[in-house]
């Protein structure tokens, strides 16, 4: 799937979801997804836990992601 396809299944307004980034025809957040991947769950576990995903919505997430990294500067502690 091509990065701005992927892009196309997330969507910011203001009358979802108080207009947090979530998956498309969900009320699921982005940051729901990436958290969970974080703590080390599967994308199919993630899944199972909200069956209304696909794994392609769970690509979105992860490029929605990058795509905010590649704005952003973050302070890290060394």
């Amino acid at each position: 799937m091509e990065q701005t396809t992927s892009l196309e299944r997330i969507v910011v307004d203001p009358a979802v979801c108080g207009g947090k980034p979530c998956v498309r025809g969900t009320r699921i957040y982005i940051a729901i997804i990436l958290d969970a991947l974080a703590e080390g769950l599967t994308p199919e576990e993630v899944i199972a836990h909200y069956p209304s995903l696909s794994l392609d919505d769970i690509h979105s997430a992860l490029a929605y992601a990058a795509e905010l990294a590649r704005e952003n500067v973050w302070k890290v502690t060394a």
